[in-house]
C-alpha cells in the first residue's frame, strides 16, 4: 500500500500521510497489483463496502510499463472481486470514454477547491470520540446510500496526522468532518452540515487543527453548491474535476446541504 500511494503521489493525487491503513481496512481483499519479474507494475482497488456496493480507485500503472496491457489486467481482475455489486468511481473526465466501455455511466461531478481560511473564531467543535462512530456511520450511510462501517472507524480516528470534529447541539450531532495532513497541505473530508453557521464554524475549526497557514483542499460534489459558495467567498479556487460514474444501479443519496467527499479513492 505505501508503494501504491507513492505512485499516486507521483501522479499529483496528494494522498494523506496515513491513508494506507484506513484504505486497507475497508476491504483487505480489494487491492490488486500485477507484477513483472516480481516487481509491481500496475495497481487498482475495488473495495466492497457492502453486499450491494463497491468503489473503484487507485487505478495506476507505473510510467515505465504503460501501453503493455498491465492496466487492463488489474482492471478486469478487480471488477470480478465486486461480483454483482454496483461499482462507483471518481475519474478524471478525459478517461470517461474508457470507463463507458466497461459499462460505467456518468451521474455527477466533483470539484476540488483549494485555499486557506482566515482563522475566524466561532462555535468550538469538539473532537469526535469512539461513542460517536455509530451516529456518524448512520449519517454517512444516508449521505452516500451505502454502508462503510469497515472504512470509517480508522478514517475518522484521531492521530498526529488527522483529526475529526463534530458540532453537537442539545445532545445531537449536527455536523461532522475530518481533516488530514497530506504530502502537501491538508484535505478535509468527509464533511456534512445542514446550516450555514455550522458549516462555517466546522470548516474553520478543522482548518485550525494544523494551523491556519496550511493549504486546505476539499472535494465538493456539484450538487453541494452551498459549500462551493462558502469556499469561493473565502477565496478558495476551484481546481480539477472528477466524474462520478457507476456501473449498476446508483445508490440513493441524501446529501447534507453542505457536504464533501471523504476521499476520491473510496468515495
Amino acid at each position: 500500500m505505501p508503494q501504491i500511494l507513492d505512485w499516486a503521489a507521483d501522479e499529483g493525487w496528494n494522498p494523506g500521510l496515513d491513508d494506507a491503513a484506513a484504505f486497507y481496512a475497508a476491504d483487505p481483499q480489494g487491492f490488486f497489483v500485477k507484477t513483472v519479474n516480481d516487481e509491481p507494475v500496475s495497481a487498482i482497488s475495488v473495495v466492497n463496502h457492502s453486499d450491494a456496493f463497491a468503489f473503484l480507485g487507485l487505478y495506476l500503472c507505473h510510467p515505465l510499463h504503460r501501453g503493455q496491457g498491465h492496466g487492463i489486467d488489474v482492471w478486469n481482475a478487480a471488477l470480478k472481486h465486486a461480483g454483482n455489486r454496483t461499482v462507483g468511481l471518481d475519474g478524471v473526465p478525459d478517461q470517461q470514454a474508457n470507463y463507458r466501455k466497461s459499462g460505467f455511466v456518468l451521474h455527477g461531478q466533483t470539484t476540488r477547491w483549494q485555499g486557506r481560511f482566515d482563522g475566524r473564531s466561532g462555535a468550538s467543535p469538539r473532537p469526535l470520540d469512539a461513542a460517536d462512530i455509530c451516529t456518524i456511520a448512520n449519517w454517512d450511510r444516508r449521505q452516500n446510500g451505502f454502508d462503510r462501517r469497515n472504512f470509517l472507524p480508522l478514517w475518522l480516528s484521531n492521530s498526529k496526522t488527522r483529526q475529526s470534529l463534530v458540532i453537537e447541539r442539545d445532545g445531537r450531532i449536527v455536523a461532522y468532518g475530518t481533516i488530514r495532513q497530506c504530502r502537501a497541505g491538508c484535505k478535509i473530508g468527509p464533511f456534512a452540515a445542514n446550516n450555514l453557521k455550522d458549516a462555517q464554524d466546522l470548516l474553520c475549526g478543522l482548518a485550525g487543527v494544523f494551523g491556519n497557514s496550511s493549504e486546505v483542499m476539499i472535494d465538493v460534489p456539484k450538487t453541494s453548491t452551498a459549500l462551493s459558495e462558502i469556499l469561493a467567498a473565502a477565496g478558495f479556487a476551484p481546481g480539477f474535476e472528477t466524474a462520478r460514474m457507476y456501473v449498476g444501479k446508483p445508490p440513493t443519496q441524501a446529501l447534507a446541504v453542505y457536504s464533501a467527499m471523504a476521499t476520491l479513492e473510496l468515495g
